[in-house]
């Protein structure tokens, strides 16, 4: 299981965006959004690398890092850890509380019933296993 920092999530996202990038790369890309110098990007490539988040391949002079865990596993361990530590597992709970808040417009309403009614298809699809 690899567990990502925000700052390290930023890197990810950019490594699966592109499918690989230089640290010179890297740097550009997140300058004016973090602030960070190459030192910084180095130093958490290297930490990513012990947790076997990435990997890299030598280009010439350059190391052209990618990642080795995908997307989807890292955000469903993250979409879990989070449900477990704030909702003690409940997505209904969670759910619950955005209702309540207000914080899920119309629309977001509708999509989720939408995605709701195509699970519920496709189970209904499947022949019982007993």
């Amino acid at each position: 299981m690899v567990n990502l920092s925000d700052g390290e999530w930023k890197i990810m996202n950019r490594l699966w965006e592109s499918e690989g990038s230089t640290i010179t790369e890297l740097t550009a890309a997140l300058q004016h959004e973090t602030g960070w110098d190459k030192h910084i990007i180095i130093t958490m490539l290297n930490r990513m690398e012990k947790k076997e988040a990435v990997a890299h391949r030598k280009e010439g002079r350059a190391k052209v890092f990618y990642p080795i865990v995908p997307r989807g596993e890292v955000s469903m361990q993250e979409t879990l850890g989070f449900l477990k530590k704030v909702y003690r597992g409940s997505l209904g709970m969670m759910v619950n509380a955005m209702v309540e808040d207000k914080a899920l417009s119309g629309e977001e309403i509708q999509e989720l019933y939408d995605i709701l009614e195509q699970v519920k298809g496709k189970r209904d699809k499947k022949p019982d296993r007993k």
